[in-house]
């Protein structure tokens, strides 16, 4: 069976971790992936390719299903190469700023020249309407830029970035939905689009699901910030033996736990009685809810809860997600044969589909691997490929 992206040709100028996330996306639903890079490589290939030059970790996590193409693009028998590749292509992405990869002159109108029907999709840090526009965007920056870090303040005291690069991965899924919108668009009208998705304004349409809070309002009702997720005893809480995730939700769920902890009364309290009342009453409905359950072990109240329908969950590091049963019961991690690197660990994609199931076709390329096959694929002759090697355009 084809994925559902099968057919669909992606020109991907991308690099870091923003844009290979939605292209890899793009792969492992069927799409051919071309990967344009610089002599010097996507600069993940550089981050912990101590063992394996050029083959660092995250770039092999984040690239496979692609080919690899390496053009530089600073000499002009490249740039008309890679118009080559596109003139057959569906979608086109780069993460540049606005005003880098105009210089280049592949900007959309340069693009949509050789394909009219392309989508193009710009993937920067800030929007390019806006006064932060050729500000250079990393996920630290947005984090800090979006409010995100702040919000840490209220429980560490200090501004903190969260610890895993969520700036470039919301981007990267909201490139991926809207690019499948603008193919479901062509599919329908037959036209092509210039998109805009820049992470600064997707993080913080990401935060502000919740943190818009009272201010919804207007006139506003309050501050900013949903009061549940800010307050410090919003934690995975100690048990005599660990720590566990538990958290009644609904008004059942709390008379439920109240019952089971030994103090049914507490059901009763106008504080914790609906669930508008709990809602402001965090600080004391938390600090209740870890004092009750520190009186029993992480297994107790696994046990216990889970009959009952109380939202519970035990607390997993890093490793223990190796070997969580449920993950390998889903085969979420599995081994892979790489022609250069041997045995990799890979993760599977997430979403099944019943009729277009994502797949692992190729692993992740190294620089340069694909560059002669594709140039021909794009019609230019061996002679005119030999002249771009022997230049040093591509390898």
């Amino acid at each position: 069976m084809s994925g559902s992206l099968s057919g669909i040709k992606v020109v991907d100028l991308t690099s870091v971790v923003m844009g290979p996330y939605a292209t890899q996306i793009f792969g492992d639903m069927g799409a051919e992936v071309i990967k344009v890079e610089s002599p010097y490589g996507d600069i993940m290939r550089h981050m912990g390719a101590t063992e394996h030059p050029l083959m660092g970790p995250i770039h092999v996590t984040l690239n496979r299903n692609k080919r690899s193409v390496m053009l530089d693009l600073q000499q002009p028998a490249a740039r008309e190469a890679l118009l080559r590749i596109v003139r057959s292509a569906d979608v086109f992405v780069h993460s540049m700023r606005a005003d880098a990869i105009n210089r280049l002159g592949l900007g959309y109108e340069a693009i949509s020249e050789v394909r009219p029907d392309i989508v193009y999709c710009n993937a920067y840090g800030y929007g390019k309407a806006g006064p932060y526009s050729n500000e250079p965007a990393y996920d630290d920056m947005i984090q800090g830029m979006s409010g995100l870090a702040a919000l840490n303040t209220e429980l560490a005291g200090e501004p903190r970035y969260t610890p895993t690069i969520i700036g470039d991965k919301v981007s990267g899924l909201t490139i991926a939905y809207a690019v499948m919108g603008a193919l479901v668009h062509r599919a329908r009208t037959g036209e092509g689009q210039e998109l805009e998705v820049p992470m600064f304004e997707s993080l913080v349409s990401f935060i502000m699901v919740e943190h818009l809070w009272q201010r919804t309002y207007d006139p506003e009702h309050g501050s900013l910030g949903y009061p549940r997720v800010l307050t410090q005893l919003r934690k995975p809480h100690r048990t005599t033996d660990g720590y566990i995730c538990l958290l009644p939700y609904t008004d059942r769920n709390w008379v439920d736990f109240f019952e089971l902890a030994g103090r049914p009364e507490l059901a009763t309290d106008p504080r914790y009685t609906t669930a508008t009342a709990r809602s402001v009453n965090f600080d004391s409905l938390y600090k209740d809810l870890g004092g009750l359950i520190a009186g029993h072990s992480t297994e107790w109240w696994l046990d216990q809860c889970r009959p009952l329908s109380i939202p519970v969950a035990r607390v997993n590091s890093l490793e223990d997600l190796l070997d969580d049963p449920h993950l390998n019961e889903v085969g979420m991690f599995f081994k892979a044969e790489h022609p250069h690197l041997g045995v990799i660990t890979q993760v599977k994609p997430p979403v099944n589909f019943g009729r277009t199931p994502s797949e692992v076709r190729r692993p992740a390329p190294r620089l340069g691997e694909h560059s002669r096959d594709v140039l021909v694929e794009a019609g230019l002759s061996q002679e005119e490929v030999n002249g771009l090697v022997n230049s040093g355009a591509t390898v």
